[in-house]
């Protein structure tokens, strides 16, 4: 006889729904009270489950805050990655270079705007020294760094870039510009807009790293 898995479609959903109530906690949590303070029990209770349903779900506080992390980032918790988006996937198809980075600075919009809360925390611990989130932020950052890389080959493949200017160095220009940080600092501390925000630092990004217009 073999033997075959068996899946239930119930045990799924429900396993899904418990995954997102830990979620939903550990976001109301680490906005109120901060990364220290939000233990993994702290979490549990906030969620009305047991201690141990996070742990077996997420297996330590550092991998949920990171679940966490690609869940806003997303915007849902569909097995679909974020490369393969339609906004996303749109991007890639673009073959005007001002409209591609205009595109990513509205992309890079919508997730500052989800993960800007949520940032602003963990950075802010990372800061004051937290290794397990400065190990985070690491992370996040390189995986920021991934997407500007991919832009960039996207550019020098359409023979786009500044002359002289090195695909690293346009990297670089792209992922700061494109950063939580500079909305954070335009938008919540110098009152602009989100599309104002979008505007400008699509305009930015084709300023510093396209070849001009004859």
């Amino acid at each position: 006889m073999s033997s075959r898995s068996y899946r239930s479609p119930l045990r799924e959903e429900q396993a899904r729904q418990t995954q997102r109530r830990i979620l939903d906690a550990a976001y109301r949590l680490l906005l109120k009270q901060g990364y220290t303070a939000t233990t993994m029990a702290a979490v549990a209770a906030e969620a009305g489950v047991s201690t141990q349903t996070v742990y077996k779900t997420f297996g330590t506080k550092p991998a949920l805050v990171k679940r966490l992390y690609d869940v806003t980032l997303v915007g849902d918790d569909e097995s679909v990655p974020f490369a393969e988006r339609p906004e996303v996937v749109a991007l890639r198809a673009e073959t005007d270079p001002r409209r591609l980075l205009a595109g990513y600075a509205v992309l890079g919009r919508g997730l500052a705007e989800r993960l800007g809360p949520l940032l602003r925390v963990l950075v802010g611990g990372a800061r004051a020294g937290d290794p397990e989130l400065r190990e985070f932020v690491d992370t996040v950052n390189g995986e920021r760094l991934v997407g500007s890389t991919q832009i960039v080959a996207h550019l020098s493949g359409m023979r786009a870039l500044r002359p002289g200017l090195s695909e690293e160095r346009a990297r670089d220009a792209i992922w700061m510009l494109n950063s939580v940080e500079v909305w954070s600092l335009l938008t919540e501390q110098r009152g602009w807009s989100g599309a104002e925000y979008a505007d400008w630092v699509g305009r930015a990004m084709a300023d510093a790293v396209l070849a001009p217009v004859d």
